[in-house]
């Protein structure tokens, strides 16, 4: 895998890992920019198992920055049904080619988004308990195809009204759960091996930066252009894999 990137090939990596940091730290549409400049390397199977042990680092980073701004009672309503998802995931994309792949990502993450433009504009009509299910099959199904459960679960943060460090914190708490549990899926269809971890280890470092870059850079965003942000790079991302 290393042996074979061009020039080219590594400024795309080496900026989709550096939006990995500013995603877990700070705006976390983000993250979707760099799923997409992964499977624009990679092919998108092997890109997902290639991605993840970067996105586990920074969810270390992200949980010791926010640990303490998380909402407990939310996860654990959250996690059966994105286990279930998770599970569906693996069946996916154990099956599927790496267009239907990504199109059908892309489809799910924008309708997503158009979903809670929705609701913003009527009350809500379903109960806490049914969203949360609806949400968390949505985001474990996502995060296992192409770790584009991010958009899900930003849409799903927005709609319950956090504030920026309880999403910050919460996401962080969530994804580092969700994405340890993902590891013996994808090392089982192997998407992660000795060469992707090789490419991991050229990358961790410059995770680290952005990292810090996105623990300055939200102190200077406010409630109301955060979400914009997010939702904004959400359906960038969505349309780039509709591609």
């Amino acid at each position: 895998m290393i042996s074979g990137l061009s020039g080219a090939d590594w400024t795309l990596l080496t900026i989709a890992a550096l939006l990995v940091g500013v995603a877990k730290t700070s705006i976390g549409g983000v993250g979707a920019i760099s799923v997409a400049l992964f499977a624009a390397v990679l092919p998108a199977r092997e890109s997902s198992g290639a991605l993840l042990p970067l996105l586990i680092f920074g969810d270390l980073l992200a949980v010791a920055v926010y640990r303490r701004h998380v909402n407990w009672p939310l996860l654990l309503r959250l996690f059966p049904s994105v286990a279930v998802g998770i599970l569906l995931g693996t069946v996916f994309v154990a099956w599927v080619d790496d267009t239907v792949m990504r199109r059908t990502i892309g489809g799910t993450l924008l309708a997503v988004v158009l979903v809670h433009l929705w609701q913003r504009r009527r009350p809500q009509t379903g109960t806490g308990r049914v969203r949360a299910a609806v949400f968390g099959l949505l985001a474990g199904f996502t995060t296992m195809v192409a770790n584009a459960g991010g958009a899900v679960m930003s849409v799903y943060l927005l709609s319950a009204g956090f504030r920026k460090l309880e999403f910050l914190g919460t996401a962080a708490w969530f994804f580092l759960v969700v994405n340890v549990f993902k590891v013996p899926f994808s090392a089982g269809l192997g998407l992660i091996d000795g060469d992707s971890l090789g490419l991991n280890a050229a990358l961790v470092g410059v995770v680290v930066v952005g990292a810090v870059l996105g623990r300055a850079a939200i102190k200077r965003v406010d409630q109301g252009r955060f979400e914009k942000l997010v939702l904004l790079f959400t359906v960038v991302s969505s349309l780039n894999l509709l591609r």
